[in-house]
């Protein structure tokens, strides 16, 4: 099967594997290379993947048309098309979807905390409306969501709300969602998914908290280890912050191990030790701009 892979540095390409490509990199070495750091996949259908950007449009993407990798890896995508660039001008790609009909529903949240599970829908059409964001919101991220699966909201003053899909009905295309995770003033979410039912007991957090007075510190801590909670409630503490530190600048929940890039997509090191929910972390130097 072909899968199409987007990495946090916003570039596109593909590989033929048995499984998901996050499955198939928890297996393969951990030898690092630039542009490595996947931010979401998708199996193509029919030679095409769904791309959705922050402003709720989804864009047909020609699977045939990105770089091939060779499967056992490892995955460097520096020389992938960037996906802006298939988009319309001003746009921007936050996550990849199949277009098989029979695939779960598309769950999809804002930076405002409002969540949607969209019914699948593909009619041939370029470009369409995946979700009504409203002026000044956009989405943060994309992913398909069962019933059985769960919803993961992280915030900027480090909360993490674990939610079960169950509680956000699909919709059509034109709604504009639901409220998903409570906010305090000034608040915003850095960061959404979705865990698979079977991809729950491996599941990890990891977060990178700093501020202008302190170094930065990063944790990791199992998923497991947040309570989950209702629709529309705030969560829990995921990160306490040191003194200087103010917000969490990453935030990042899939099956490990995660890694780390800068902005040029070289990568980064990180601490392997896990820490309970509510730790300050290890401190960590040097700029980081993605998890994944």
């Amino acid at each position: 099967m072909d899968w199409v892979v987007l990495s946090a540095t916003g570039r596109l390409a593909r590989v033929k594997l048995e499984e998901s490509p996050w499955k198939a990199r928890a297996t393969q070495p951990n030898t690092r290379v630039d542009h490595d750091v996947i931010a979401s996949t998708a199996p193509a259908v029919g030679g095409e993947v769904g791309a959705v950007t922050a402003s709720g449009t989804a864009y047909l993407i020609n699977a045939d048309a990105c770089e091939e990798l060779a499967p056992g890896g490892p995955w460097s995508l520096w020389n992938g098309h960037l996906a802006d660039s298939l988009v319309a001008a001003g746009e921007h790609v936050v996550g990849l979807f199949s277009l098989d009909l029979d695939a779960p529903p598309l769950a999809l949240a804002t930076r405002e905390g409002v969540v949607k599970r969209v019914v699948p829908e593909y009619k041939g059409w370029d470009s369409w409306e995946v979700m009504a964001v409203k002026d000044g919101d956009q989405i943060v991220g994309a992913a398909h969501a069962s019933d059985t699966d769960e919803l993961a909201f992280v915030t900027v003053e480090a909360q993490l709300l674990r939610l079960s899909a169950r509680e956000v009905r699909p919709q059509g295309r034109a709604a504009g969602g639901m409220a998903g995770i409570k906010l305090a003033p000034g608040s915003d979410v850095i960061f959404f998914t979705a865990v698979a039912k079977d991809d729950r007991d491996d599941a990890i957090v990891a977060t990178l908290a700093s501020g202008g007075d302190s170094a930065a510190t990063m944790k990791i801590t199992p998923f497991l280890d947040y309570p989950a909670k209702g629709r529309a409630t705030s969560g829990v503490r995921t990160h306490r912050f040191l003194k200087g530190q103010d917000h969490l600048g990453l935030a990042w929940v899939g099956i490990p191990p995660v890694r780390a890039c800068d902005s040029t997509g070289a990568p980064r090191n990180l601490p392997s030790a896990q820490d309970r929910r509510d730790a300050t972390g290890s401190k960590v130097y040097g700029p980081f701009y993605a998890f994944g």
